[in-house]
């Protein structure tokens, strides 16, 4: 399969992904019965993303351009991939790094997240019997010659255990930060708010945690936040909320609350569901930059990504910071 026909596949996906087609329309319905996180809501956001800013055919052309792939590898490779299935088709960038390549994938979806992404595979299968020869699904990954894995830290263990002697990416753990400076318009705290709480702030783009400056003001942060108050009435984020509420309560901790977000003082930048931790930081010094760690996928804020951008990646965008079409060029 050429290059250009590998592009042409992709740009009639993403034409797919933005239709109303009665099998598309099953397919995201058997996602969201299937993973009550899947909210239709968020499951729009993140085909939304995937169609308009990666599926677009000059996208496609210019990002392989720049790797210079138009020939494609002399030996095409076999590469296992892991998906992870915390937000919604969060492995596709992957799958679609892989095929523009011209490698081939073998794929262990996540449980929670392969309705969609087998579905789409099988469209493009539908488009042209040839990608069955290039994208398989197994239980098991054995005999590949490079692996993809994306997880936790505990599975990352694994990951290295079993795939350390073949070239490989393993992801694990990250968040993301805010930096607030305390003028920040409406507009920028309501596209804050995405950042926040877009997926329920399980993807690693996700921001868990913002650094404000000692004497900020919670209370406009806190007003425009209810742009997600319909979070509340969803039981599985409910149930979160009551919990991570009682906690703080039981343990005689500080929190501020709209009734449907947490905010509370945490060093961590890793919060659970329904919490937003903050830290503070001397007005004239430069604000906590946890990035080093390793932990941090992005930061928000002026002269930073901008806000609402986080969970509005391109196809440059790779996760951990790490270049998986520079690491598919090189096999």
């Amino acid at each position: 399969m050429y290059f250009k026909q590998r592009i042409d596949l992709l740009a009639q996906l993403g034409e797919y992904c933005l239709s109303a087609a009665p099998a598309w329309e099953a397919a995201r319905h058997r996602a969201h019965i299937g993973n009550g996180w899947f909210i239709p809501e968020f499951i729009d956001v993140a085909v939304g993303q995937i169609a308009t800013r990666f599926l677009q055919r000059d996208t496609l052309e210019a990002w392989a351009g720049s790797y210079g792939l138009a020939a494609g590898p002399a030996t095409p490779r076999t590469v296992g991939l892991i998906m992870a299935g915390n937000i919604p088709l969060v492995g596709f960038h992957d799958l679609l790094a892989i095929f523009v390549s011209g490698h081939r994938q073998l794929i262990k979806p996540s449980v929670r997240d392969e309705v969609l992404v087998r579905h789409l595979v099988d469209q493009l299968i539908e488009i042209d019997g040839r990608v069955a020869d290039w994208i398989g699904f197994a239980d098991r990954l054995n005999g590949c010659d490079a692996y993809i894995a994306t997880g936790s830290n505990n599975s990352a263990r694994y990951f290295d255990y079993y795939f350390g002697k073949y070239p490989n990416l393993i992801r694990r753990n990250r968040t993301s930060v805010a930096i607030l400076t305390g003028e920040e318009s409406p507009e920028e705290l309501a596209a804050l708010a995405d950042d926040v709480n877009l997926y329920f702030g399980l993807g690693c783009r996700n921001v868990t945690q913002i650094a404000v400056p000692e004497g900020y003001d919670f209370v406009p942060l806190l007003s425009v936040f209810e742009k997600y108050q319909f979070l509340a009435d969803l039981p599985k984020y409910k149930h979160n909320y009551d919990y991570q509420l009682t906690l703080l309560i039981l343990n005689k901790k500080y929190y501020m609350t709209n009734g449907s977000i947490l905010l509370a003082e945490e060093a961590s930048p890793f919060s659970p569901i329904s919490v937003l931790h903050y830290v503070y930081y001397r007005p004239g010094e430069a604000p906590p930059l946890p990035e080093a760690s390793g932990e941090i996928q992005c930061v928000v804020g002026r002269n930073f990504l901008p806000f609402g951008r986080a969970q509005q990646p391109e196809v440059t965008d790779y996760a951990d910071g790490v270049d998986t079409m520079a690491f598919l060029k090189g096999l």
